[in-house]
């Protein structure tokens, strides 16, 4: 996160995850439908699946859902982890300690788990849709009107469906992602093995990502089988959901879709971070001429 201690707009993190998100939706097409999958497949296999049946058009499945989810989850997540990291340092006259760092990364995971849980059940459920038969299939629209159809055909209890396994992956996700993040970049320049610059924030973000990736990727895999379920069919919950899994698939079910994941979040973290940055800039550029105006107004 940036080391600066001026306020910005709570939504400039999820207009930069959402633009990340844009960016990198194809590679989240490909890891849902690796985890959903109930038979062994591989990364290719699963492009080449997409492309012949829906064309280059199906990378981009479920992309309505994929913002409507970084507008909830990342801008709750990214924001909340700078005001607590801003009121535990006191407004940065303190340096924070990376057990510090650890629990407000994941207070705020948690609290964005539980803000993105009903856009996350609409990704799942759009980008595996193609894969099942037209009688199984939701056809949602777009993510409004799947939010919409829920509540209209499952009840409003059904928003919080893989609600745990979720509020944990966030946890994990936003710990592992944003403290490894500023863990290996500090390393990286106390050891001068790197100047601060883009080469440094692609190394660590690849390096966060790699830890990020593997750390999350069991509760990833059971999260969104759970949200891809159907009405009814979920009753057993996600210990036994594991149990089944494990008998019938083996342990190395927990990380299916890790490569598309890891492909995807890495540049996805870049990306993310130099949008946000960027973003800030936007700001700090309209503050400064609003500023120089005010006194003629």
């Amino acid at each position: 996160m940036s080391a600066q201690n001026k306020k910005y707009p709570l939504w400039l993190g999820g207009a930069a995850a959402s633009m990340a998100a844009c960016c990198t939706h194809p590679l989240d097409v490909m890891r849902v439908r690796m985890q959903t999958s109930t038979t062994k497949t591989t990364f290719s296999n699963a492009v080449r699946g997409v492309l012949a049946n829906d064309g280059v058009r199906g990378l981009y499945t479920g992309l309505t859902a994929s913002v409507f989810r970084q507008m909830t989850y990342s801008v709750t997540r990214l924001g909340a982890y700078d005001m607590m990291k801003a009121s535990m340092s006191n407004g940065g006259n303190k340096k924070l300690t990376t057990g510090d760092l650890v629990i407000c990364a994941s207070t705020a995971g948690a609290l964005g788990g539980l803000a993105g849980n009903p856009a996350d059940i609409i990704l799942v459920r759009m980008v595996a849709d193609p894969t099942k038969t037209p009688d199984q299939q939701y056809r949602y629209r777009n993510a409004l009107q799947g939010v919409y159809r829920m509540v209209r055909e499952e009840g409003a209890p059904s928003l919080a469906r893989g609600l745990l396994p979720n509020t944990i992956r966030a946890i994990l996700m936003n710990a592992s992602q944003l403290v490894s993040y500023d863990f290996f970049k500090d390393l990286l320049l106390s050891q001068n093995l790197m100047t601060n610059g883009m080469p440094c924030h692609f190394v660590s973000s690849a390096l966060a990502g790699t830890v990020a990736t593997t750390i999350c990727a069991p509760a990833d895999v059971v999260k969104s089988r759970i949200m891809n379920m159907k009405h009814g069919q979920g009753g057993h919950g996600p210990f036994a959901l594991i149990m089944e899994s494990l008998k019938l698939e083996g342990p190395r079910f927990l990380f299916k879709g890790w490569l598309p994941a890891w492909i995807r979040l890495t540049p996805n973290t870049i990306c993310m971070f130099v949008f946000l940055e960027q973003l800030r800039n936007a700001v700090d550029m309209f503050r400064e001429k609003t500023a120089g105006v005010s006194p003629s107004l």
